[in-house]
């Protein structure tokens, strides 16, 4: 089973995003709202992946990102970046992909986002 890390400072995303996940049977998810939660929250947890909110009050998803890699185990995390700033198919392309995070505009689909998360670490 892979294991999601969520932060985003909407309660009602990340419970929205938990449930779709885990129903596919293939991932165990943990949830932060709070972005400063974020890194300490994938120290813990050693995700396979990590889906960040870009915009959040207290610490946007890049800064967190940037926390997250600064541990050794985790610097090559893969990142889906989810954003209402963005139209659909703007900042996904392979540029980003090297880099090893994507942008998906919010709301995103269910298939799309387990879609995205088997394309880049795999499915179970």
């Amino acid at each position: 089973m892979k294991k999601i890390l969520v932060v985003d400072d909407s309660i009602t995303i990340t419970t929205i995003l938990k449930s779709n996940l885990e129903g596919t049977g293939k991932f165990q998810v943990r949830v932060e709202n709070r972005g400063a939660l974020g890194a300490v929250a994938a120290r813990q947890f050693q995700p396979d992946l990590a889906i960040l909110d870009v915009m959040m009050p207290d610490m946007g998803g890049p800064e967190v990102m940037s926390k997250i890699r600064e541990s050794r185990e985790l610097r090559d995390l893969p990142v889906i970046f989810l954003t209402a700033t963005v139209m659909k198919g703007e900042g996904s392309g392979s540029e980003s992909l090297d880099r090893g995070y994507l942008f998906l505009a919010k709301p995103v689909t269910k298939e799309e986002l387990v879609g995205t998360i088997e394309s880049l670490i795999g499915s179970v």
